[in-house]
């Protein structure tokens, strides 16, 4: 681990679960009568990774993810299939653990959905899976900063996984940068360094913290995440093609209405989180499993959903 931007442990305080949203069913989601029908999903394809971020949420206490005895390929495909017929299921997001350790499985799963994404640390070359699938890489800021909470030359291995793209190649690669209250002053850096790569975009999710988490990674309000909101803002401004958060995601983020969101989520409406546990799929509370404080939430599929649908927040942001 990089000593160059050194990152204070989470500190939780009075840790516990979500509070549960009317509609939020955790894991009865999966074997309610009638189904509940979500348009896309995000799978967990694998336990395992090469890095252990210090900012994951995957592998906090209490979510699903022991690395042992996880499913077989042709059971966790055959229940990808059952679950897209029962559910509804168009999109699919490919997750872990590191996705690409199980790249041959997600070549055959890929098949199964109408639109895929893959969200990767990068550390693993890109395969040309076709014209129907985004890779979302993820970087954190400079050398620095991404490699003190990632690991110590994370950031290296990403930018040559990401120059090794070739010309031709047919899926989108977007990079995605986990905006949290400690690399929000060096995001130019990294928009600077992506910008001559084959990389065609860059997002900006904001920290979800766990219940309770005081760290100097986590905002305490969302009012004093109003200056990052801020940052990403401007870095569209100049960067307008290039920076792929809407404007109307970045105004729901801000304090006056982001709890119009969270509060009413439109990501438990719409997408289906699958972890694995054992030989099964087991479903969470949230996307980002069991322990989130929703009313910091600062997701990038949660906001630039919204954006795209009505709800509570419609006249907010206009």
């Amino acid at each position: 681990m990089s000593d160059a931007t050194p990152t204070l442990p989470s500190q939780p305080i009075s840790p516990g679960p979500a509070i549960p949203q009317p509609g939020a069913h955790g894991p009865r989601r999966l074997t309610l009568e009638p189904p509940p029908q979500y348009a896309g999903a995000m799978v967990n394809v694998t336990n395992h990774c090469n890095l252990r971020c210090r900012h994951c949420f995957v592998f906090r206490d209490g979510n699903p993810n022991d690395a042992e005895g996880e499913m077989k390929p042709d059971r966790l495909l055959r229940e990808l299939r059952r679950l897209r017929d029962r559910h509804g299921i168009r999109t699919m997001l490919w997750m872990g653990g590191e996705p690409m350790l199980r790249w041959r499985l997600i070549e055959v799963g890929l098949t199964l959905f109408q639109r895929n994404t893959i969200t990767t640390n990068g550390t693993i070359a890109l395969k040309d899976l076709g014209p129907n699938l985004t890779y979302v890489v993820s970087l954190d800021g400079p050398r620095e900063v991404n490699d003190s909470v990632r690991g110590e030359g994370t950031f290296d291995k990403v930018m040559k996984t990401i120059s090794a793209i070739p010309d031709g190649f047919r899926p989108t690669v977007m990079v995605q940068c986990v905006l949290h209250r400690e690399n929000q002053h060096r995001l130019e850096e990294l928009v600077q360094v992506l910008l001559p790569t084959p990389v065609q975009g860059l997002t900006f999710s904001f920290y979800v913290p766990r219940a309770g988490e005081v760290s100097a990674r986590a905002w305490e309000s969302n009012e004093e995440r109003e200056e990052a909101v801020d940052i990403v803002f401007d870095l569209k401004r100049r960067f307008p093609g290039f920076i792929w958060n809407s404007s109307r995601s970045l105004e729901l983020l801000r304090s006056a209405h982001c709890r119009l969101v969270t509060d009413n989520c439109p990501m438990q409406q719409t997408m289906l989180p699958l972890y694995i546990e054992g030989d099964h799929f087991t479903t969470p509370f949230c996307c980002y499993g069991n322990d989130v404080d929703c009313d910091r939430c600062g997701s990038w599929g949660v906001f630039s959903m919204a954006a795209k649908m009505g709800g509570p927040w419609d006249a907010a942001a206009d």
